[in-house]
């Protein structure tokens, strides 16, 4: 719905869902528009019509459906995270480079106008050398941590084969579909693949973090039975990157669920943090707080921003403001048939989407889990670990 609202203004040629009822109210407001169940036929039989796509299944659909549009010279916006595997990450960016399609991922808050003065602040030495960054969320707020409900019968309205696409074949729930399906490892990536592509994207970006050299994981999971099935309810995840050039190492700690952010030293007593997610920076000259997706970056404490305000207004503007128009500035990119211009295309979100993904393969192999990662060949130090790098596809299904 909200990639809809955000395109009504441009010519949305045509609708696909695969459940007739829950789209029935797209489907009704925009009637000009062709109806499908199957992207599959909708691209086979529209795609000459077409200019762009925007994909907005469940993530385990993202890289067929992404790829299959890119194949055909489509340009694309594939909401976050990217794919859900690293695999599937590694492929659409290397497959979009190659061929100059337009791209971009689903994380709004990128166009920001706040979110990329933010990254000038940063990069400008505003705060030092930034070596500690802790990001947080209030997510999950779907079940986590439970076995898989029993099978139901598919309702009429709904295809359930093609909501499957390439996960394994396992009946249908309507406590799986249409929404909780986010914490089941068959079909999303947590928490953290929900809500890192709103969050990690900011110092990932910033700081020019890279990939990852190492990641671990911590986590209580209450149900041992519950493991084969879906991710745990809560976790604290700790990635550590590599020097890059002058700029030191860095270790990001992601916190999600129950886990509570540490209270940062220097905020004021009577200061809140954000409670849907946020940022902080330990930097060597200042700390500083960003909100979920990026929103109202804050030196702290307030005296100090209060001083260095006139020094920040000074940076350079080096980055576009887009005005948090995420889809318009893809549209635009379109129109100019310049993929540089979307900023979150998939030469930056399959890299972020891989070191997100990197932190959910640790999950799926258990507390207590530290993963050394080669970036370049896409493999860990854990035979177990590597299983889950890779993409396994129901037949037919495969890219």
């Amino acid at each position: 719905v909200g990639s809809l609202k955000e395109c009504m203004h441009h010519n949305i040629h045509t609708l696909c869902d695969v459940d007739a009822m829950r789209a029935a109210e797209a489907f009704s407001h925009f009637t000009a528009a062709k109806r499908y169940d199957d992207w599959r036929v909708m691209l086979e039989k529209e795609a000459k019509h077409l200019d762009g796509v925007v994909v907005t299944t469940p993530d385990h659909s993202h890289a067929v459906a992404t790829m299959a549009a890119m194949q055909l010279g489509l340009a694309v916006y594939t909401e976050k995270p990217l794919t859900r595997t690293i695999s599937e990450a590694r492929l659409l960016a290397d497959y979009a480079r190659k061929n100059r399609i337009v791209t971009q991922m689903g994380n709004q808050g990128h166009a920001l106008d706040q979110s990329r003065m933010a990254v000038e602040w940063i990069q400008s030495g505003a705060l030092g050398e930034v070596k500690e960054v802790h990001c947080w969320t209030n997510r999950p707020i779907w079940p986590q941590g439970i076995v898989r409900p029993p099978a139901e019968p598919v309702p009429a309205t709904m295809n359930w084969d093609v909501w499957l696409g390439p996960a394994p074949e396992k009946p249908y729930s309507s406590k799986i579909a249409p929404f909780n399906w986010r914490g089941f490892w068959d079909y999303g990536a947590g928490a953290l693949g929900d809500m890192a592509a709103h969050i990690m994207d900011h110092p990932v970006w910033a700081l020019e973090l890279g990939p990852p050299e190492q990641v671990e994981v911590a986590y209580e999971r209450r149900d041992p039975a519950s493991a084969g099935d879906t991710f745990p309810v809560s976790t604290v995840v700790t990635y550590r990157f590599g020097a890059r050039g002058d700029k030191p190492p860095v270790t990001l700690k992601w916190f999600d669920g129950k886990n509570s952010v540490p209270w940062p030293e220097g905020l004021e007593e009577g200061r809140t943090l954000a409670k849907d997610g946020g940022i902080i920076y330990y930097g060597s000259k200042h700390d500083m707080l960003q909100s979920c997706y990026g929103k109202s970056p804050r030196i702290f404490p307030e005296t100090e921003m209060q001083r260095m305000a006139p020094e920040l207004k000074r940076i350079p503007a080096s980055l576009p403001r887009a005005k948090g128009l995420h889809h318009e500035e893809w549209i635009q990119a379109i129109k100019a048939n310049d993929p540089s211009m979307a900023k979150s295309g998939f030469d930056y979100s399959g890299p972020l989407t891989e070191t997100m993904l990197l932190g959910c393969v640790a999950i799926r192999v258990g507390a207590g889990t530290r993963l050394a990662w080669d970036s370049k060949n896409m493999k860990t130090d854990n035979d177990e670990a590597n299983r889950y790098v890779e993409h396994e596809y129901r037949k037919g299904w495969s890219l």
